[in-house]
């Protein structure tokens, strides 16, 4: 089994619709594809309806720890979602998987999320605009149409601007950065209560990308604090965490008795089409699913 944990969607800020990342997922002979977009499952509708109508007729697998997920053929999809936390004054993300969307608490918490990146993308163009970037909210809000909004549609819309030659050089204390020129903080869950909403949702929670860039500063110590408070996994395999860093991980994983799962983090011609570059066997997986919540806590 090869199962890509981390995985993104125009729905958010990746590239490809839901239903191309479900077909390069079956071209990259992956058996399970997690849909992770950031603060939102508006892809999950496009991406269960692309499997159950390929050649390989869907079914729903109801009544088990798999229940939401969609098997067409080999592939099967497991609902997911990156949500934006905030430890120490930093960005952090947590991966959830197989939660109720609709539970109100957290529906309450991702609204208020998704709006609030509105508001500092808005704020984030006319800094840039400050700094003589010619672009405009309208450019940015076309870019990303009825996705979540993030950084990288502003980078994208920086590229086709000129400012930069590529995206990816948005991202640095020059620009739009942590801590960048024309970075703008915004409103993100205490991880603590982050990882409560998704096992009251029925779902669990793994932290994503502990040391790969901006997230360097999550320390062991702080990720003990979050497997008391419920943390299911870690994610140790990502394309930006060196060998040293992931055997680490490895080793933390197992001594906290947490899961330890990886992805892609594909976010389509962004990332250079990287889905399945990274997975997890069957263990991981499955033992990332016994840790589903039988009912939500009470």
């Amino acid at each position: 089994m090869r199962a890509d944990l981390h995985v993104h969607s125009s729905a958010s800020d990746g590239t490809d619709p839901p239903a191309e990342v479900m077909a390069r997922a079956a071209r990259a002979g992956l058996d399970v594809v997690a849909l992770t977009d950031h603060d939102t499952v508006a892809g999950h509708a496009e991406a269960r309806q692309a499997l159950a109508g390929s050649v390989l007729a869907g079914s729903v697998l109801a009544g088990s720890v798999l229940a939401g997920s969609v098997l067409a053929g080999s592939l099967a999809l497991l609902p997911g979602m990156e949500l934006s936390c905030r430890l120490a004054g930093r960005s952090m993300h947590l991966l959830a998987y197989l939660f109720d969307a609709g539970q109100p608490d957290l529906a309450a918490e991702l609204s208020r999320i998704r709006d609030d990146r509105v508001l500092r993308a808005r704020a984030m163009v006319d800094r840039l605009a400050d700094l003589g970037v010619d672009i405009s909210w309208d450019q940015v809000a076309a870019i990303a149409g009825p996705a979540v909004v993030g950084r990288p549609h502003i980078a994208r819309a920086m590229a086709s601007s000129g400012a930069i030659a590529s995206p990816r050089e948005a991202f640095t204390r020059d620009w739009i950065a942590d801590g960048g020129r024309a970075y703008v903080g915004r409103y993100a869950l205490d991880p603590v209560r982050a990882i409560g909403l998704v096992r009251a949702a029925g779902g669990v929670a793994v932290l994503a990308h502990p040391r790969a860039g901006r997230d360097t500063l999550v320390s062991d110590e702080q990720i003990a604090g979050l497997a008391a408070a419920g943390l299911a996994g870690l994610e140790v395999f990502h394309p930006d965490q060196s060998g040293t860093e992931r055997a680490g991980l490895l080793a933390l994983a197992h001594d906290l008795g947490l899961v330890a799962t990886g992805g892609s983090d594909d976010h389509g011609t962004l990332t250079g089409h990287r889905l399945g570059c990274e997975t997890v066997d069957a263990a991981a997986y499955h033992a990332l699913l016994a840790r589903v919540p039988a009912a939500p806590p009470g």
